[in-house]
């Protein structure tokens, strides 16, 4: 792998860390959030899984300080980020999928909330979209807002992993995202955190979770899903846990009851990047 900017002439106080492959719209969209973030103090570093060349990105997103790192073959989400963690030079790690969003108030609200903690994540609003031109248009949207319980999480995450900020040093006592369990990489991650960390919820949808065609699930995923899930509950005796939709498990009696308040700051529109290709 080769990483682009040199980390020693800029110590920040926050890496953003952001796996991307082949989508340069998405990517955009989220670099123009962070470019609107009211924090300043932190770098960006992209990870491109051996997709199509994202070097333009710093032309279009000069205030940013972005390094990328290009990954030789495409070795999925969890090995990007963990390219990342080994090259960032804050003192803080924000997590950020590169088709989710944030509000533009969302790092300097996080970085208030961690004086008391050593992880913080927020609530969301999950959307649907369709892409307009060279847009994406949010077509329908829910609040993603429950209570932090951390037994009731042994069965059912509620964690949204992007957005969240927390102490770069847990990885000394952790390690590094555990890629053998794969989707459930953050799961795993919550669940080995709060056994020895002071984790916080924060009570305000400032995260957009993009879900593309929201409950359309194929079985066939489900049964990907599943040896992962397994080595999850095996890594963590979480005992035997159902494959199902994501959308079903919300409407389960047992998660309906973990819902809670939150504060609902987006307007539905999403800002239009600076990509024009």
């Amino acid at each position: 792998m080769c990483a682009k900017g040199d980390a020693s002439l800029f110590r920040p106080t926050v890496s953003v860390i952001v796996p991307t492959y082949n989508r340069p719209l998405f990517l955009c969209e989220l670099l123009e959030c962070l470019a609107r973030q009211t924090f300043r103090d932190f770098e960006t570093i992209i990870v491109n899984d051996a997709g199509v060349s994202v070097h333009f990105v710093r032309d279009l997103y000069p205030e940013l300080n972005i390094r990328i790192i290009d990954l030789e073959t495409n070795r999925k989400h969890v090995h990007a980020r963990n390219a990342a963690l080994l090259q960032a030079a804050g003192e803080y790690i924000m997590l950020c999928d590169d088709d989710d969003l944030l509000l533009a108030d969302h790092m300097a609200r996080m970085m208030r909330e961690i004086e008391d903690a050593d992880l913080v994540y927020s609530d969301a609003e999950i959307f649907d979209y369709r892409i307009e031109g060279r847009a994406r248009v949010a077509t329908r949207r829910f609040l993603f807002a429950y209570k932090l319980d951390v037994e009731a999480m042994r069965k059912f995450s509620t964690f949204i992993p992007s957005g969240t900020l927390y102490r770069k040093r847990i990885h000394d006592a952790i390690g590094l995202f555990d890629p053998d369990v794969y989707h459930y990489w953050d799961w795993d991650f919550f669940l080995r955190v709060a056994e020895r960390f002071r984790v916080k919820r924060v009570p305000v949808a400032s995260v957009l979770y993009a879900f593309s065609g929201i409950g359309e699930h194929m079985s066939a995923d489900l049964e990907q899903m599943r040896p992962y899930l397994n080595k999850l509950s095996a890594k963590h005796g979480l005992g035997d846990l159902p494959t199902k939709n994501f959308f079903l498990l919300l409407q389960e009696p047992d998660v309906k009851s973990r819902q809670a308040p939150s504060q609902v700051l987006w307007d539905g529109r999403i800002a239009p990047s600076r990509w024009r290709e």
